[in-house]
């Protein structure tokens, strides 16, 4: 099992910080790879971000289903920033996902797009239908897809997250193992009732 660290507290700006600030030449730095029941406890601080959290547990349910559980997730977007104060004074709405995956052997990446197609959205409106179904914003990069393509596509989603969209303030986001291991676990611990902190 990977190593795994503490999700680092807010900025002042209420966001993940990208770099350790204490040691910014240091390798803890965004995308912070953490436990996904750390992930669940921390989050799971109102009614709308239980059901963001219910419906990405869902999301990983259905992909673990097709036998994808080999690979990780970064997690990002207003979901893993503290949108409830500050300016904006809403709660998320989604949460932004890349998901980083391997096809397990003797498949092929046919065989699981046609495992179940609305995993992997075509178009807008196929996008708009993940949304709905998991409060999932997700995107898809295959492990094993060639080297330029792959490092293209991590730089891609790491320059697309690496800064606040609106304000272009620097920040970090987070990255969970896409192993079933820790999901009953974090199940267990999304608590229908929010303990009323913000994240």
């Amino acid at each position: 099992m990977a190593v795994t660290v503490p999700i680092p507290h807010w900025t002042a700006e209420g966001l993940i910080p990208p770099v350790d600030p204490a040691n910014p030449a240091s390798p803890n730095r965004s995308p912070y790879r953490v436990a996904l029941p750390d992930l669940i406890l921390r989050f799971s601080t109102s009614p709308e971000r239980i059901a963001i959290l219910d419906g990405f547990l869902n999301f990983r349910a259905a992909m673990h289903a097709i036998g994808l559980i080999d690979g990780f997730q970064w997690i990002d977007g207003s979901f893993t920033e503290c949108i409830e104060t500050g300016h904006r004074r809403r709660p998320p709405n989604d949460v932004d996902l890349v998901t980083f995956f391997r096809i397990p052997a003797g498949m092929t990446q046919a065989d699981v797009i046609n495992a179940n197609p609305a995993l992997f959205p075509a178009g807008p409106a196929e996008q708009d239908a993940l949304k709905a179904t998991y409060k999932v914003d997700g995107y898809l990069v295959h492990l094993g897809a060639k080297s330029d393509d792959l490092v293209s596509q991590s730089a891609y989603w790491y320059g697309m997250w690496a800064h606040q969209r609106d304000t272009r303030l620097w920040k970090g986001f987070l990255e969970v193992a896409l192993d079933p291991a820790d999901d009953a676990a974090a199940r267990l611990l999304l608590n229908p009732t929010p303990t009323g902190a913000t994240p």
